[in-house]
């Protein structure tokens, strides 16, 4: 069975749940909130309306919001093998466990693409409307926000892999949704320090943050520099991935071979 039969097998599993409406929430949330607080403050001759939108409509959806509903997304993906022995079963057939992990986690990033998604077309709707009623004249600017929002998916990845690989070694959904929301809560104290970047948890913040200070005619995301974020964030991702995939159902599968020689010795007997 090829990686993408088994993709697209997990996708279908996904479609049966709860996790497609649950991407709608944050990104509707937060846009409309921000957006309808900012709209207050806006007159004709304002600038920079688009960006200072943005960044007031992400400050929120960045450190906390987006990285909660990947967690809640991460258990209901493995919540889905563990009820019933479901695990047993998959782990049964002739398929490596590396390549359900590997299959698993590529559905989470495509929750994690879609969120982002729905978060850039909501905002472009709420913004068009808000700029609108304002009298605002100033031209969407789309690739900006294209740019933006494909910034946000990539600073994301790091962290949505550690959750997999936490979720994947705690298997107690308590457990594991408890750490990574410890680690999502201490995000915002990282960003703002020296070390930020051994911290995957704050990097799509942190982004904003840096935003937040560069909202000038240079565009936005001048503050962030890729060194020494891109060597950390490679590490801690291959890692992590690396983890994830070793460790997933390996308990399971040792059980599974520990009854299967348990069987054939009782059958020779």
């Amino acid at each position: 069975m090829s990686m993408l039969e088994l993709v697209s097998i997990e996708w279908m599993k996904g479609k049966r749940s709860k996790m497609i409406p649950l991407i709608f929430v944050a990104p509707l949330l937060v846009v409309v909130s921000g957006v309808a607080g900012i709209r207050h403050y806006v007159t004709p001759d304002s600038t920079n309306v688009w960006e200072a939108m943005l960044i007031q409509s992400t400050l929120l959806f960045s450190y906390y919001l987006l990285p909660l509903s990947m967690v809640v997304i991460c258990v209901m993906i493995a919540g889905r093998e563990t009820g019933n022995n479901g695990i047993l079963k998959m782990l049964a057939l002739p398929v490596s466990r590396h390549a359900l992990s590997a299959a698993k986690f590529c559905v989470l990033l495509s929750y994690l693409l879609m969120e982002t998604a729905v978060f850039f077309a909501v905002f472009v709707i709420a913004g068009l409307f808000a700029t609108a009623s304002a009298g605002v004249t100033e031209t969407l600017p789309i690739m900006d926000l294209l740019k933006w929002c494909g910034s946000l998916f990539l600073t994301m990845i790091p962290s949505v892999t550690v959750m997999w690989a936490i979720t994947v070694l705690f298997e107690t959904p308590l457990i594991s949704v408890g750490i990574n929301i410890l680690l999502v809560i201490s995000g915002l104290l990282m960003a703002n320090t020296p070390l930020w970047f051994l911290y995957p948890y704050c990097y799509s913040g942190y982004l904003v943050s840096c935003s937040l200070h560069a909202v000038t005619a240079r565009g936005i995301g001048d503050g962030w520099k890729l060194v020494p974020f891109l060597p950390c964030a490679i590490f801690i991702s291959v890692l992590a991935f690396w983890v994830a995939i070793t460790c997933f159902g390996k308990q399971e599968f040792a059980f599974q071979g520990g009854a299967l020689r348990r069987a054939a010795e009782a059958k020779k007997a």
